[in-house]
């Protein structure tokens, strides 16, 4: 029988929530998830619902919902089984759009014709879609994919920027090492190592990983240089989505982001510091590497005759 919508972003919900480090107390926002999932507010509040049935949230007068646990502590057996019906129409229309089969400019009957859906089903993607700052309305009518998502140019320079900004906030007279989102932190990075990274969707990988960096730059105490790394994480989601294709690769990035908490909590900053610069110089030589490559497999795919 089909879930009930609260039953599928029930674990969604706590998906965002282990990637955003959050413990018990935390309060649940129900603009800050409907906008992350792509839904309406009611059916956020419905999933809350269900979890302060499953003991995971509370409930407060006039207050909306609170985690009862950190939610790195929340075991998957403990929510119902995800069984989002948009997730796999969403991934489709963003593979379709990284390689291009989608005009930069289109209209939704492009798409509902494409791919033989509901009108219904296909706003809710293309509402996650707009929220997640990969595309945007036209004044008047159709859609806009940002201009960022081909630009692999635009991708080498978002990490040079990363290079400016992540390093310099580690090295921030104020730099304050909040020891819970750390080991929050270090036990999503294992959980990766112990599997996770070839089961998790590319969304929820795009999650942990911009959300640890973000930790990082957070713990600065500098609100421009955290108010710069969001912004920045928006900007480059599908680009990552587009390069994050070889996971065996992302090993090693699990094991020296461990590396880099290790030596902030032994008070190696600089260290810490250099470390992330060159962390970020070879990712980002990586997957410059492998946009090279997928625009290759594009062009000689487009060459063969139909």
């Amino acid at each position: 029988m089909k879930k009930d919508l609260a039953e599928q972003l029930a674990p969604r919900i706590i998906d965002l929530a282990r990637a955003r480090s959050m413990k018990a107390g935390d309060p649940l926002r129900e603009e800050a998830f409907a906008k992350e999932l792509g839904v309406s507010r009611s059916p956020v509040r419905r999933g809350f619902a269900l979890l302060e049935q499953l003991g995971l949230a509370r409930k407060e007068p006039n207050r909306g919902f609170f985690l009862t646990r950190n939610a790195t502590t929340i075991e998957q057996a403990a929510l119902p089984s995800e069984d989002d019906p948009y997730e796999e129409l969403y991934l489709r229309v963003v593979d379709d759009m990284l390689r291009g089969d989608i005009r930069s400019s289109f209209f939704e009957a492009e798409l509902l014709r494409r791919y033989q859906i509901p009108r219904g089903q296909l706003l809710k993607v293309l509402n996650r879609l707009a929220s997640e700052a990969m595309i945007e309305r036209r004044p008047g009518q159709g859609w806009e994919i940002n201009t960022f998502l081909h630009d692999s140019e635009a991708h080498i320079q978002s990490y040079r920027f990363r290079m400016a900004i992540e390093p310099f906030a580690l090295r921030e007279p104020g730099y304050r090492i909040d020891k819970r989102a750390f080991a929050q932190a270090r036990q999503r990075q294992q959980r990766l190592l112990d599997g996770e990274l070839f089961t998790l969707s590319r969304a929820q990988l795009f999650e942990i990983g911009s959300s640890f960096h973000e930790l990082l730059v957070r713990c600065s105490g500098n609100v421009f240089l955290l108010e710069a790394i969001r912004r920045q994480n928006q900007l480059r989601r599908f680009m990552a989505y587009r390069s994050n294709v070889e996971r065996s690769r992302q090993i090693g990035q699990s094991q020296e982001h461990l590396h880099i908490l290790d030596l902030l909590e032994g008070g190696s900053r600089e260290e810490a510091a250099l470390f992330l610069h060159q962390h970020l110089d070879v990712v980002s030589r990586l997957k410059a590497a492998q946009d090279r490559q997928l625009e290759a497999a594009e062009e000689d795919a487009a060459k063969q005759p139909a």
